[in-house]
């Protein structure tokens, strides 16, 4: 079985990349892998998506359906689906529009509260985990070299 280390052909930057791509798809998996565990520590009757509703909600406060379906880039038939899940679980409620008394705006109950934050501290405690053992002086490497990464391409300092 040959690895990105011995792929004929390659020069020493090509396998660096290639092995950086395999280690951002391992960390893309288990993201994947704790969303899915913290939507489920949220509520275990609801798609992962209906979690990633109430953490907009969580983050932003109470928002007209349309707007959370668009911050969180959903279709509008989806989101409206899942928060009338939600509401029926009691996790959502309505509340009246101080602008528009015609329209409504999307909170957290309280349990909803309460549950984002226990999905949330699943999240926590997992990625604290995995910093267990680490020296400050790497923590702060690699957060500036995410950072890096993560910048559009046209803000990233190149050094070749």
């Amino acid at each position: 079985m040959s690895t990105i280390n011995d792929a004929p052909g390659t020069d020493d930057r090509e396998r660096l990349v290639l092995a950086l791509g395999a280690e951002l798809n391992a960390l893309i998996g288990a993201s994947r892998a704790l969303t899915e565990r913290s939507a489920a520590v949220f509520h275990p009757e609801l798609r992962p998506a209906a979690f990633h509703l109430a953490r907009w909600l969580f983050a932003y406060g109470p928002a007209k359906p349309s707007v959370i379906a668009d911050a969180v880039a959903m279709d509008r038939s989806s989101t409206s689906a899942l928060l009338g899940r939600m509401k029926s679980l009691g996790l959502v409620e309505s509340l009246p529009d101080p602008a528009d008394g015609r329209a409504v705006r999307l909170s957290l109950t309280d349990d909803g509260t309460a549950r984002v934050l226990a999905a949330l501290d699943l999240r926590g405690s997992s990625f604290l985990t995995r910093l267990d053992g680490w020296r400050t002086e790497d923590i702060r490497a690699f957060t500036d070299l995410m950072h890096a990464f993560n910048a559009s391409p046209g803000d990233a300092e190149r050094d070749d």
